[in-house]
């Protein structure tokens, strides 16, 4: 059974801050110095980085008076990518302490510690009213929540009508086994990867209408592949990069991640969904 702290647990690093500002120093920066833009290699925790978040936030219509929900916003990286593209305020919730007092802590680094908040807890029971915001998204979140239709209903409950909420997440494309570990599971049973048939269903249930659907396997393979020949090109990882958070086994994730992609297992998949 997955477990909330199961899932804490896999994320937690122990000295997040510390090789964060490691890296920093390695780019020749310090942490008055450093900008959104150069966090995020290491900030933006999911296939494609900082492009697919461009390519997946720019359907969700965010305006400068909008208020966002950032759920499971891990260290806050796409949190500090909306607030400071489109000048939108942010909430963010994510599971991993560390990963909120981290996140925390950058923000105030770049100056945007007024337009985001981030909070510690769990997207099926958020401490947010009824109706308190404009738009939601999640990128690589689903993974780790068994319970889509209660995380559907709990972000329906806390959006206004006619708000749009995007998911970009992994799912299934096929019925056949994955290869583990990959980054958001070390084991079979600790991944609650699941296709978008399911996600479509829970988001319909909680009231909202699917008005986009697209699935980035090329996008995907492309972008692994790239992120392979600039690290062979390097001789090893840059100072901020994904290995930060995933650890001493990223390259068998990444792989396994690769392949199971590639073998047309799963791929990652954007939904936008309105409130009805």
């Amino acid at each position: 059974m997955l477990t909330q702290q199961d899932i804490s647990a896999h994320y937690t690093h122990g000295k997040l801050i510390a090789a964060i500002r490691s890296g920093i120093e390695s780019l020749g920066k310090t942490t008055d110095s450093v900008t959104v833009d150069d966090l995020a290699p290491v900030d933006e925790f999911h296939i494609g980085g900082r492009q697919a978040s461009e390519h997946f936030l720019e359907q969700l219509d965010l305006t400068p008076e909008m208020h966002i929900l950032d759920v499971g916003c891990g260290l806050g990286g796409p949190a500090r990518f909306v607030a400071s593209r489109y000048r939108c305020r942010v909430d963010g919730i994510d599971l991993t302490p560390e990963y909120v007092e981290t996140g925390q802590e950058i923000c105030k680094w770049v100056s945007l510690a007024d337009r985001i908040s981030l909070h510690q807890g769990s997207a099926l029971s958020m401490p947010f009213a009824d109706g308190t915001f404009d738009g939601a998204y999640m990128l690589h979140v689903g993974m780790n929540i068994e319970d889509k239709a209660g995380l559907c209903l709990e972000v329906g409950r806390v959006l206004r009508p006619g708000s749009l909420f995007g998911i970009y997440d992994v799912m299934k494309t096929d019925d056949g086994e994955l290869t583990f570990p990959v980054p958001w599971a070390t084991t079979p049973e600790s991944s609650a990867v699941a296709k978008p048939e399911k996600y479509r269903s829970a988001l319909e249930a909680a009231g909202f209408v699917v008005i986009a659907e697209r699935t980035r396997r090329d996008f995907a393979l492309q972008f692994f592949e790239q992120l392979r020949a600039r690290t062979m090109a390097a001789g090893g990882p840059p100072p901020l990069g994904l290995h930060v958070l995933m650890g001493r086994n990223t390259p068998e994730k990444v792989q396994n991640m690769t392949q199971n992609i590639a073998n047309g297992r799963i791929a990652p998949v954007e939904l936008i969904a309105r409130k009805a």
